[in-house]
């Protein structure tokens, strides 16, 4: 499990977004699905899809391989247990009989035979929403100097988790407390931390030069720290304070800090370069706090591990709302985004595989896009909030015929919704 950044991505923001006409268009009405109560599904074909025959899908499949890892070592997560997770199993037998290297026609073939496409949206909106993760990479130490002075801590043994309420709102995480007489009080904020709270308690796990990089690998979930004697140390979401999380870049816009139109990653860590006694405050806004593990099943070219616990693959893994799809699920995704560049706009047409979480993610239509790790990554992620259309792929041995709901009410009247 991990953490997101949050700039500006309520979901409330992508109301009245207009939707592209004509890319996915069938001109068949969306129908609600039975088997997302959020969602309406909107039957395509494969041709349909922009960009579907110009995308290779192999890297797709190479991430839903190691899904079916994961899906055939144990039964769903849901009571009761969703037809989608075993659908999802069937198609791994068939998974595992193709070649280790297919040719990009039999991998494309592969997903033809075995799936149907669906446009998938919450009802009533127009498209989807997407934004973008990454994997921060830093000079680092496993010791305290000068240079590295600012602690990475593991998950501490005081730490008490209890299960949200199930009608509270979706969360990749529990409420976290701390003993005190025989009571519980919830555990310590940000700033309590940073003051001191945990200090000198054996639960420093690496050392870091800027606050600011701390900061931002407990919104990613994971760090890469690269240290003195040429090692990479990997560090993973092990845990989270249980406090409130504030999304700084809110705040920066609400103080008319930074514009709307201009809020980024980047520009978030410019106000705190350059305004450090500010920033630092800021940052404090936040109350959330994350503890990590030293993440030794994973090589050094490996991605940062997602909720389904695998490795991530860039550009192709994605973090969905877990309490409405099941990981593993193909997502087709078809997006303009900043991806170029300097910014400038490219298409992002890509099959990609669910394989993640995260407590900002909520909704059918609605993901994050992993784009690895370092700066350039880093500097992608932070730009992404913009609309997209989502294919989800159905497994065909899905019955779709059986429990239909009656269609929805007709859409508002915005221009470009189909």
């Amino acid at each position: 499990m991990r953490a997101h950044l949050v700039i500006l991505l309520a979901s409330g923001l992508i109301a009245g977004l207009i939707a592209a006409p004509g890319a996915f268009a069938s001109g068949h009405r969306p129908l609600p699905a039975p088997l997302f109560s959020q969602a309406a599904l909107e039957p395509t074909r494969f041709a349909a899809l922009d960009g579907w025959e110009a995308d290779d899908p192999r890297p797709a499949l190479a991430a839903f391989r190691k899904s079916c890892r994961v899906l055939q070592r144990g039964a769903d997560a849901a009571t009761p247990p969703r037809p989608m997770f075993a659908a999802l199993r069937g198609i791994c037998r068939h998974a595992a009989s193709l070649p280790r290297q297919p040719s990009e026609a039999r991998a494309r073939a592969f997903f033809e035979q075995h799936f149907r496409p669906f446009l998938i949206t919450a009802i009533g909106e127009p498209g989807g929403f997407l934004t973008g993760y990454y994997e921060p990479e830093v000079d680092g130490s496993r010791t305290r100097s000068d240079i590295y002075a600012t602690p990475l801590y593991a998950r501490p043994k005081d730490l008490v988790l209890r299960a949200p309420p199930s009608d509270g709102p979706p969360a990749n995480k529990g409420e976290a407390f701390r003993r005190e007489g025989d009571g519980l009080v919830p555990y310590y904020d940000r700033a309590a931390i940073e003051d001191g709270a945990l200090k000198e308690k054996g639960l420093e796990i690496a050392w870091i030069r800027d606050p600011a990089d701390a900061f931002f690998a407990h919104i990613q979930g994971s760090l890469r720290v690269r240290l003195p004697d040429g090692g990479v140390l990997r560090l993973n979401y092990d845990g989270h304070n249980g406090q409130s999380y504030t999304p700084i870049g809110r705040l920066l816009v609400e103080r008319g800090l930074v514009p709307r139109e201009k809020m980024s990653m980047d520009a978030i860590r410019a106000y705190i370069a350059e305004h450090p006694e500010e920033g630092r405050e800021l940052m404090r806004q936040n109350r959330s706090f994350i503890f990590f593990r030293e993440a030794h099943e994973l090589g050094r070219d490996d991605g940062a591990v997602g909720a389904q616990g695998l490795p991530l693959t860039p550009d192709r893994s994605i973090a969905v709302d877990r309490n409405l799809h099941v990981y593993g699920t193909p997502f087709y995704l078809d997006a303009e985004l900043p991806t170029g560049a300097d910014g400038a706009i490219e298409p992002f047409r890509r099959l990609t595989v669910a394989q993640d979480t995260g407590s900002a993610i909520v909704g059918p239509a609605r993901a994050d896009i992993f784009f690895g790790a370092g700066d350039e990554a880093g500097s992608i992620a932070g730009r992404i909030r913009h609309p997209g259309r989502f294919a989800i792929l159905l497994p065909k041995a899905l019955d779709f015929t059986r429990a239909r709901a009656p269609l929805p009410p007709a859409r508002p009247n915005i221009p470009g919704a189909e």
